[in-house]
Protein backbone atom coordinates (compact mmCIF):
# COMPACT_ATOMS: atom_id res chain seq x y z
CA UNK A 1 0.00 0.00 0.00
CA UNK A 2 1.41 3.82 -0.74
CA UNK A 3 3.17 5.82 1.88
CA UNK A 4 1.44 9.09 2.63
CA UNK A 5 3.11 11.56 4.46
CA UNK A 6 0.95 14.17 6.09
CA UNK A 7 2.87 17.67 6.80
CA UNK A 8 0.00 19.84 9.14
CA UNK A 9 0.61 21.35 12.76
CA UNK A 10 -3.07 20.79 13.78
CA UNK A 11 -2.54 18.17 16.22
CA UNK A 12 -6.48 17.43 16.08
CA UNK A 13 -6.36 17.60 11.94
CA UNK A 14 -2.92 15.81 11.39
CA UNK A 15 -4.99 12.73 13.74
CA UNK A 16 -7.91 12.82 12.19
CA UNK A 17 -6.09 12.26 9.08
CA UNK A 18 -3.62 9.66 9.91
CA UNK A 19 -6.05 7.40 11.68
CA UNK A 20 -8.34 7.79 8.74
CA UNK A 21 -5.71 6.91 6.47
CA UNK A 22 -4.27 3.98 8.03
CA UNK A 23 -8.28 2.80 8.69
CA UNK A 24 -8.15 2.74 4.80
CA UNK A 25 -4.34 0.90 4.90
CA UNK A 26 -2.24 3.61 3.85
CA UNK A 27 1.04 3.80 5.59
CA UNK A 28 1.34 6.99 7.02
CA UNK A 29 4.51 9.36 7.90
CA UNK A 30 3.73 12.93 9.60
CA UNK A 31 5.35 15.93 9.65
CA UNK A 32 4.84 18.93 11.61
CA UNK A 33 6.72 22.01 10.38
CA UNK A 34 7.94 23.08 6.41
CA UNK A 35 11.34 21.82 6.70
CA UNK A 36 10.79 18.61 8.40
CA UNK A 37 8.69 17.89 5.31
CA UNK A 38 11.33 18.80 3.03
CA UNK A 39 13.81 16.60 5.05
CA UNK A 40 11.35 13.34 5.03
CA UNK A 41 10.14 13.64 1.16
CA UNK A 42 13.50 13.50 0.42
CA UNK A 43 14.80 10.95 2.86
CA UNK A 44 11.59 8.59 3.38
CA UNK A 45 10.60 9.09 -0.47
CA UNK A 46 6.41 8.94 -0.02
CA UNK A 47 4.18 8.17 -3.07
CA UNK A 48 2.22 11.15 -2.09
CA UNK A 49 1.99 14.03 0.15
CA UNK A 50 -0.98 15.73 2.23
CA UNK A 51 0.20 19.30 2.78
CA UNK A 52 -1.36 22.20 4.82
CA UNK A 53 -0.64 25.21 3.16
CA UNK A 54 -0.40 27.46 6.57
CA UNK A 55 3.23 25.76 8.15
CA UNK A 56 5.30 26.59 10.73
CA UNK A 57 9.20 27.38 8.92
CA UNK A 58 8.63 26.55 5.86
CA UNK A 59 5.01 26.81 4.31
CA UNK A 60 3.59 24.97 2.04
CA UNK A 61 4.18 26.65 -0.82
CA UNK A 62 7.80 26.94 -0.30
CA UNK A 63 7.74 22.97 0.68
CA UNK A 64 6.28 22.27 -2.82
CA UNK A 65 8.59 24.82 -4.49
CA UNK A 66 11.75 23.30 -2.89
CA UNK A 67 10.82 19.72 -3.62
CA UNK A 68 10.15 20.15 -7.18
CA UNK A 69 13.11 22.19 -7.56
CA UNK A 70 14.74 19.05 -5.89
CA UNK A 71 13.52 16.84 -8.88
CA UNK A 72 10.61 15.07 -6.88
CA UNK A 73 7.45 14.25 -8.89
CA UNK A 74 5.45 12.48 -6.37
CA UNK A 75 2.07 13.40 -6.11
CA UNK A 76 1.27 16.69 -4.04
CA UNK A 77 -2.07 17.90 -2.24
CA UNK A 78 -2.56 20.94 -0.73
CA UNK A 79 -4.62 21.77 2.70
CA UNK A 80 -5.74 25.11 2.81
CA UNK A 81 -8.15 27.18 4.78
CA UNK A 82 -7.94 29.91 2.18
CA UNK A 83 -11.01 29.87 -0.42
CA UNK A 84 -9.53 32.40 -2.63
CA UNK A 85 -9.12 31.66 -6.13
CA UNK A 86 -5.55 33.21 -5.93
CA UNK A 87 -4.63 31.25 -3.09
CA UNK A 88 -5.51 28.11 -5.24
CA UNK A 89 -3.49 28.83 -8.30
CA UNK A 90 -0.56 29.92 -6.58
CA UNK A 91 -0.42 26.50 -4.81
CA UNK A 92 -0.71 24.81 -8.47
CA UNK A 93 2.24 27.09 -10.21
CA UNK A 94 4.28 25.51 -7.81
CA UNK A 95 3.73 22.17 -8.72
CA UNK A 96 0.50 21.25 -6.51
CA UNK A 97 -1.41 18.50 -8.45
CA UNK A 98 -4.58 19.53 -6.32
CA UNK A 99 -6.03 21.22 -3.55
CA UNK A 100 -8.58 20.45 -0.95
CA UNK A 101 -10.42 23.37 0.95
CA UNK A 102 -10.87 23.27 5.02
CA UNK A 103 -13.51 22.81 6.08
CA UNK A 104 -13.44 19.16 3.83
CA UNK A 105 -14.68 15.50 4.17
CA UNK A 106 -13.10 12.82 4.88
CA UNK A 107 -14.32 11.39 2.02
CA UNK A 108 -13.12 13.96 0.20
CA UNK A 109 -9.78 13.77 1.03
CA UNK A 110 -9.68 9.78 0.42
CA UNK A 111 -11.37 10.18 -2.87
CA UNK A 112 -8.62 12.60 -4.24
CA UNK A 113 -5.59 10.40 -2.99
CA UNK A 114 -7.06 7.11 -4.87
CA UNK A 115 -7.36 9.43 -7.74
CA UNK A 116 -3.93 11.17 -7.18
CA UNK A 117 -2.37 7.57 -7.01
CA UNK A 118 -4.08 6.51 -9.93
CA UNK A 119 -1.31 8.76 -12.06
CA UNK A 120 -0.48 6.45 -14.97
CA UNK A 121 2.71 8.06 -16.45
CA UNK A 122 2.67 9.13 -20.04
CA UNK A 123 0.51 7.73 -22.88
CA UNK A 124 2.86 5.79 -25.26
CA UNK A 125 1.46 7.34 -28.23
CA UNK A 126 2.41 10.79 -27.19
CA UNK A 127 5.72 12.18 -27.41
CA UNK A 128 7.35 12.79 -23.95
CA UNK A 129 8.36 15.90 -25.06
CA UNK A 130 6.07 19.11 -26.79
CA UNK A 131 6.97 22.69 -28.27
CA UNK A 132 3.69 25.02 -27.47
CA UNK A 133 4.92 28.73 -29.08
CA UNK A 134 7.50 29.53 -27.31
CA UNK A 135 7.63 26.48 -24.23
CA UNK A 136 9.16 23.69 -24.12
CA UNK A 137 7.64 21.12 -21.65
CA UNK A 138 8.28 17.52 -20.59
CA UNK A 139 5.08 15.36 -19.96
CA UNK A 140 7.90 12.70 -17.68
CA UNK A 141 8.89 15.60 -15.26
CA UNK A 142 6.30 18.57 -15.74
CA UNK A 143 8.96 20.81 -16.64
CA UNK A 144 8.28 24.19 -18.45
CA UNK A 145 10.85 26.35 -19.77
CA UNK A 146 9.69 29.28 -21.52
CA UNK A 147 11.39 33.00 -22.03
CA UNK A 148 14.35 31.75 -19.17
CA UNK A 149 11.85 30.72 -16.80
CA UNK A 150 11.24 27.29 -15.31
CA UNK A 151 7.68 26.13 -14.41
CA UNK A 152 6.31 22.82 -13.19
CA UNK A 153 3.20 21.23 -14.04
CA UNK A 154 1.38 19.22 -11.58
CA UNK A 155 -0.17 15.58 -12.53
CA UNK A 156 -3.61 16.95 -13.36
CA UNK A 157 -2.07 20.06 -15.61
CA UNK A 158 -0.29 17.16 -17.47
CA UNK A 159 -3.44 15.18 -18.20
CA UNK A 160 -5.67 18.17 -18.98
CA UNK A 161 -3.04 19.10 -21.42
CA UNK A 162 -3.19 15.53 -22.98
CA UNK A 163 -6.50 15.73 -23.35
CA UNK A 164 -6.40 18.80 -25.11
CA UNK A 165 -4.10 17.99 -27.43
CA UNK A 166 -4.71 14.93 -28.97
CA UNK A 167 -8.18 16.73 -29.43
CA UNK A 168 -6.26 19.26 -30.84
CA UNK A 169 -8.33 22.34 -32.73
CA UNK A 170 -11.63 20.09 -30.96
CA UNK A 171 -13.17 21.41 -27.73
CA UNK A 172 -13.24 19.01 -24.47
CA UNK A 173 -15.91 19.32 -22.44
CA UNK A 174 -15.21 20.24 -18.58
CA UNK A 175 -17.34 17.52 -17.72
CA UNK A 176 -14.83 15.07 -19.89
CA UNK A 177 -12.23 16.48 -18.18
CA UNK A 178 -13.44 15.79 -14.78
CA UNK A 179 -14.87 12.31 -15.20
CA UNK A 180 -11.86 10.94 -17.37
CA UNK A 181 -9.16 12.74 -14.95
CA UNK A 182 -10.84 13.11 -12.00
CA UNK A 183 -13.79 10.88 -11.95
CA UNK A 184 -16.93 12.99 -11.91
CA UNK A 185 -19.35 12.65 -9.10
CA UNK A 186 -16.23 11.62 -6.35
CA UNK A 187 -16.39 15.24 -4.91
CA UNK A 188 -17.84 18.38 -5.69
CA UNK A 189 -15.91 19.76 -8.60
CA UNK A 190 -16.71 23.39 -8.41
CA UNK A 191 -14.14 25.73 -10.39
CA UNK A 192 -11.39 22.64 -10.30
CA UNK A 193 -10.40 22.64 -14.12
CA UNK A 194 -10.94 26.32 -14.54
CA UNK A 195 -8.05 26.98 -11.79
CA UNK A 196 -5.75 24.08 -13.67
CA UNK A 197 -6.16 25.92 -16.66
CA UNK A 198 -5.27 29.15 -15.43
CA UNK A 199 -2.47 28.16 -14.10
CA UNK A 200 -1.46 26.00 -17.04
CA UNK A 201 -1.75 28.96 -19.14
CA UNK A 202 0.36 30.98 -17.05
CA UNK A 203 2.95 28.33 -17.37
CA UNK A 204 2.50 28.31 -21.45
CA UNK A 205 1.44 31.57 -22.46
CA UNK A 206 3.39 34.35 -23.18
CA UNK A 207 0.19 36.76 -22.56
CA UNK A 208 -2.29 34.42 -20.00
CA UNK A 209 -4.93 36.80 -20.52
CA UNK A 210 -4.81 36.52 -24.40
CA UNK A 211 -4.01 32.78 -24.87
CA UNK A 212 -2.88 31.55 -28.30
CA UNK A 213 -2.83 27.79 -27.35
CA UNK A 214 -5.44 26.55 -24.54
CA UNK A 215 -8.55 28.65 -25.32
CA UNK A 216 -11.85 28.79 -23.82
CA UNK A 217 -15.08 27.41 -25.66
CA UNK A 218 -18.02 29.01 -24.21
CA UNK A 219 -20.25 27.33 -22.24
CA UNK A 220 -18.31 23.89 -23.35
CA UNK A 221 -14.92 23.28 -22.10
CA UNK A 222 -11.70 24.11 -24.03
CA UNK A 223 -9.47 23.29 -27.00
CA UNK A 224 -5.69 23.36 -27.96
CA UNK A 225 -4.71 24.91 -30.84
CA UNK A 226 -0.93 24.08 -31.39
Amino acid sequence: MARILIAEDEPDMLMGLRDNLQFEGYEVLEATDGEEAVSKVKQERPDLLLLDVMMPKLDGLEVCTQIRQAGFTLPVLMLTAKSQEMDIIRGLEVGADDYITKPFSVKEVLARIKVALRRSGIDPSMSKKLTIGEAQLDLITGKVERGGEIFTMGHFEIEILKMLVESSEQAVERNKLLDEIWGLGTYPANRTVDNHIVSLRRKIEPDPKHPEHIITVHSIGYKFVP
